[in-house]
């Protein structure tokens, strides 16, 4: 039996304490305050599963839950789909390798609540660019703000612009650590670069995919910046997602209680979807070492 080396598990206390003090200690002290009922200026009362059960039997919570679910299944599989596509064409070779890249990247340097400021500026109906331009090729006045399923496109569409250099890298690393001696191989058989792609390509980037699919759901759940700047939740609160309807309950609202239970509910829902591809990933490498 391998010994434990002293020096290494004191290297590691300060890790693990900074994760104790910044996640796991937080973490707790949330979910024992949804277990209580609480708001500005007041004591803790313990409500026990209360807070849960409001949560659950709120209209306004499972339509944020479906606008969350829509949006985030929307973001993650057509950003992959893209995701893939871009690093398929850097892999066969681009021009201006260096520069194109810098373009693919660039999205990422930039901050969130910039990036979606220029967004809403741009889609203004009255005077933004991008608005005046769909208007003028004949597809009507552009106002995203009235109409909730426009809106949530709108969200997706910044969603997948900003976050997708991050998920182009972890594909394009993926295909990058795939032996090219199995493409010299698979061009002597007389494969076709679309046979190269499937029969190759594809199947070895599943582990860098799968990878990818867990940091985006995760990431794209608590969305929340790109709905809370441009609709701020509404109208009526259709355009809501379960970060912005936490967001709602606790500093709007004040039901710090109610806003905590959310965000247990939000963690295991996070911790539901990540289990089914770390599950599937499990899998496929104890297929691989059979």
């Amino acid at each position: 039996m391998r010994r434990l080396n002293p020096a290494a598990i004191l290297m590691l206390v300060p890790t693990h304490l900074l994760l104790l003090v910044v996640i796991a200690l937080p973490s707790i002290y949330v979910f024992w305050l949804s277990l209580n009922e609480s708001t500005y200026g007041s004591d803790l009362t313990f409500v026990g599963l209360d807070n849960y059960v409001t949560v659950l039997t709120s209209s306004y919570f499972w339509r944020a839950a479906l606008n969350t679910l829509i949006v985030v299944n929307a973001v993650v599989y057509i950003e992959l789909l893209i995701a893939i596509g871009m690093a398929a064409l850097f892999l066969g070779g681009v021009r201006y390798p260096k520069i194109m890249f810098a373009i693919v990247l660039m999205p990422y340097a930039i901050s969130e609540v910039v990036g979606v400021l220029v967004w809403k500026i741009m889609l203004n109906s009255g005077s933004g660019v991008l608005a005046r331009t769909i208007e003028s090729l004949g597809f009507g006045m552009f106002n995203w703000s009235v109409s909730p399923p426009l809106a949530l496109s709108v969200v997706t569409l910044i969603s997948i612009w900003h976050h997708l250099p991050f998920t182009f890298l972890l594909i394009y690393a993926g295909m990058l650590a795939i032996p090219k001696s199995l493409y010299e191989a698979a061009r002597i058989d007389g494969a076709t670069p679309w046979q190269e792609f499937w029969r190759i390509t594809l199947p070895l980037t599943i582990p860098a995919i799968l990878i990818s699919l867990i940091f985006r759901f995760v990431f794209a759940f608590r969305l929340f910046s790109e709905v809370w700047l441009l609709t701020a939740g509404g109208p009526a609160r259709l355009t809501e997602v379960l970060a912005v309807y936490l967001y709602q309950s606790g500093f709007k609202y004040g039901e710090f209680g109610t806003a905590s239970a959310t965000g247990w509910l939000m963690v295991i829902g996070s911790l539901g979807v990540a289990s089914i591809y770390l599950w599937a990933m499990h899998r496929r490498m104890l297929k691989g070492n059979d």
